[in-house]
């Protein structure tokens, strides 16, 4: 499983001498380099060896001289040339090792397995619309397959029984399954369906000593809240495992998601302590590096090599380099020769996320910082400065491809940082403390990990609070030209700040303008002023998201459960920041149709989402696709709407009655099962009665019918966006005070009805219409009756 990581390292770069310029040559080999890697996977195969042999005789034409030494840019040029044609061929060449192996052969005819593998990484439990699955990878020694047995290499990821959350890096097992192909062009193949794997050989000593000490530090702090005891491991080694999904995305929203992963700064501050002990034990000069050496190496060992790991060791030993008066040259050329040697190691970081942000928050702060805390440093006290400048560095640097990532920008990243980062050395080095102690006391490993969590419990506090703030992130388009723009307002803003920040009362205005926006003030006023939305007392919203559907239920101040998506991310992203909506609990999508699930991303863009829950009937296969890997990139379970289960948020409570299936299931593959699979919820609060009815056809509507006999409701959600194919005179039965019908306007499908909203009328009903009045929200008079009231 791959994991996450921003690889912050710290600021410790003075300003350069007057008069210097950076050397820039090895920055610019690392630039091609990465180039290269780049490349490599956007171009492939056959297209990639024609490059190849091209520039091969590039550097050929180009080395043919007149007699003359070749110039300094000359050598740059053909050695950049060198490094990107090395990069692109090693990729190329991985690539092509794996898709023509017997396992990638195996994986396309989805044959029948047994694999004698090693464990490469620690099982992950996850929870997928098909239940509980664990992900692990391993790498295969032999697989038995179509009668015949190969001796090969390759990594395959196991998606198995519970059984195999038992299973330790670095041990030898047998798994059988079904192989499949694998989406990670570095993966040889998926094994889908594993049994309980056979154990044939335990790990090796030194992945024993590390799993025991793991396991040590959870169980210091296993006594603790649960935020707590799953943020200490992540802290200290990234053992994300126990981390819930809420702490998650407030720390996602508040920019200290690196916190939660191995990082630049998780080794910075383990291996800085252990220089820190060895100094006072005495121990000077050469065998002080060698204690700094063998401390990276045990830290890698810790949280495990896997390629994220070792980036973040890489960019932490960067952090170790810009110690001293020349830091920002030394830095600056420490990361280039970490960046070239981590593509030769892995090529497939080139295209990582997780890459791009530590070269680029480790750059930020070796480059951008120490002008910034130049600047701070005229008026504030010493140290203040520099621990303001490096989450605002980082964060500058990292902004357009967090961007790019999530389509929104942090407002309140920099004072996240700054509050939390105080708590986070102690917290880890404690953290580490109690795992070692107590492998020998569990007691004194115990007291340890309390500490440890009371650490923590303010980084905790620090990103519920500024996740809860209305202004805390602002939605940015992940388009080329809103990136663009976004680049280039960052290049402004890093070039101007320190210019800025050199006045105090510049600085001030600075800091009291961000607080103002993070606060919601200019928003709260723009709403109040213009609108007076949402009104007090709302209990449903039917967003205007055009021809589909997208309801809101409220559950307290800021927090909501969603129903449905909407066909557009930014619609229903914009109906929910009207709402100022920061928490949604759960997420229901009624079924898979692209007018009810396209829009999930614009729901997750933000806010702090807990699970999202499905129609058991997977239909049609590209919507329930769609929807499995927009949660899966956002890290929100998933799940299906058990029938029958009643859940309460708030004052309200949600009960799912429709569909009675035991699922998940295939459906019929075209979508045309979709509509009668609809989650059906009946919601109750402030004494109203909703029915929410998805896109219900005559047949679920019957069987719905069936088993909430005499239903009576104030609201009713009229399914299908009003479609003519209904059963009316079961709607009429239910004699609703209000009918809502969330519909496009001018749409192809003649939606609504007349005669099915003239049959709801006739019932007693009010009609209400988005097309007509855009949002409408659903509220309750003095008297307890619900009322409507429309935006427009």
């Amino acid at each position: 499983m791959r994991r996450r990581d921003l690889g912050m390292a710290p600021c410790t770069a003075g300003p350069a001498r007057a008069g210097e310029s950076h050397d820039l040559r090895m920055p610019a080999l690392a630039l091609a380099a990465w180039a290269g890697g780049i490349a490599a996977y956007l171009v492939g195969p056959p297209g990639g060896w024609c490059l190849v042999v091209l520039a091969a005789a590039g550097l050929l034409l180009g080395g043919a001289g007149r007699g003359r030494p070749p110039s300094a840019r000359r050598r740059l040029a053909v050695g950049g040339l060198l490094l990107a044609a090395a990069i692109f061929t090693s990729t190329l060449l991985r690539h092509h090792a794996v898709s023509s192996g017997p396992l990638h052969a195996l994986a396309a005819e989805r044959a029948t397995a047994d694999l004698v593998a090693t464990v490469v990484s620690d099982p992950r439990a996850v929870q997928g619309p098909w239940g509980a699955l664990v992900v692990v990878r391993v790498r295969v020694e032999t697989v038995t397959a179509r009668g015949a047995t190969h001796r090969l290499g390759g990594t395959v990821a196991v998606l198995g029984d519970p059984a195999w959350t038992e299973v330790s890096l670095g041990e030898r097992v047998v798994a059988e399954g079904r192989l499949a192909p694998a989406d990670n062009p570095d993966e040889a193949a998926l094994l889908t369906g594993a049994r309980p794997p056979v154990r044939i050989r335990g790990p090796d000593p030194w992945w024993r000593v590390t799993g025991a000490v793991r396991s040590s530090i959870r169980r210091a702090v296993a006594h603790r809240p649960p935020a707590q005891a799953g943020l200490v491991p992540a802290l200290v080694v990234g053992d994300d495992a126990e981390l819930s999904s809420e702490v998650e995305q407030d720390f996602r929203t508040t920019g200290l998601t690196h916190l939660t992963a191995v990082s630049g700064t998780n080794l910075t501050l383990v291996v800085g302590a252990v220089l820190l002990l060895a100094r006072r034990l005495g121990v000077r000069g050469r065998w002080l590096t060698v204690v700094g050496i063998l401390g990276i190496v045990g830290f890698v060992l810790l949280a495990r090599t896997e390629p994220s790991v070792l980036r973040a060791a890489a960019m932490g030993t960067v952090g170790l380099f810009a110690f001293g008066p020349d830091g920002r040259r030394r830095g600056l050329r420490a990361l280039a020769v970490a960046v070239v040697g981590l593509l030769l190691l892995t090529p497939a970081l080139a295209v990582t996320a997780g890459f791009a942000l530590s070269v680029l928050a480790t750059g930020g702060i070796v480059l951008l910082g120490p002008p910034i805390a130049g600047a701070l440093g005229r008026w504030l006290p010493p140290g203040v400065g520099e621990a303001i400048a490096v989450p605002t560095s980082a964060q500058l640097a990292c902004t357009p491809v967090i961007a790019a990532l999530s389509g929104e920008v942090s407002l309140v990243a920099v004072l996240a940082n700054l509050l939390a980062g105080p708590m986070v050395g102690p917290a880890t080095v404690l953290g580490l403390l109690g795992g070692l102690v107590g492998l020998v006391s569990p007691t004194a490993g115990r007291l340890l990990g309390t500490t440890a969590a009371w650490c923590v419990a303010w980084i905790v506090e620090v990103a519920e609070r500024g996740a809860a703030l209305p202004g805390a992130s602002v939605g940015w388009g992940s388009g080329f030209a809103a990136l663009t723009l976004l680049v280039a307002l960052c290049v402004v803003v890093a070039l101007m700040l320190p210019v800025l920040l050199r006045r105090p009362a510049v600085g001030a205005g600075v800091g009291v303008l961000m607080l103002v926006v993070v606060l919601g003030v200019p928003g709260r006023l723009w709403s109040s002023a213009t609108f007076g939305w949402p009104p007090d007392g709302w209990v449903l919203v039917a967003c205007d998201v055009g021809q589909g559907d997208a309801l809101v239920v409220s559950a307290g101040p800021g927090t909501a459960i969603v129903v449905d998506a909407g066909p557009d991310g930014d619609t229903v992203d914009g109906c929910l920041d009207r709402l100022r909506i920061e928490r949604v609990p759960l997420v229901v999508l009624t079924h898979f149709h692209a007018d009810h699930v396209t829009g999930l991303e614009g729901i997750l863009r933000g806010r702090r989402v807990a699970a999202v829950e499905t129609s058991p009937v997977l239909d049609p296969p590209a919507g329930a696709g769609e929807v499995r890997r927009t949660t899966r990139r956002a890290g929100v379970p998933l799940t299906t709407a058990a029938y029958g289960v009643t859940r309460r948020y708030g004052d309200t409570t949600v009960q799912v009655v429709h569909p009675d299936i035991a699922g998940p299931v295939g459906g019929a593959g075209d979508g045309s099962s979709a509509n009668d699979a609809s989650v059906v919820l009946l919601v109750e609060a402030a004494g109203v009665r909703m029915l929410l009815t998805g896109d219900l056809e005559p047949p679920g509507q019957a069987r719905l019918a069936g088993l909430l006999r005499d239903l009576d409701v104030d609201v009713l959600k009229v399914p299908h966006h009003g479609s003519a194919h209904q059963d009316d005179d079961w709607l009429a039965s239910l004699r609703p005070e209000l009918a809502v019908v969330s519909v496009g306007a001018d749409n192809d499908y003649g939606h609504p009805a007349p005669g099915l909203l003239a049959t709801l009328e006739a019932a007693g009903a009010e009609v209400l219409r988005t097309d007509e009045s855009g949002d409408i929200a659903i509220l309750v008079d003095e008297r307890g009756r619900a009322v409507s009231l429309t935006r427009d």
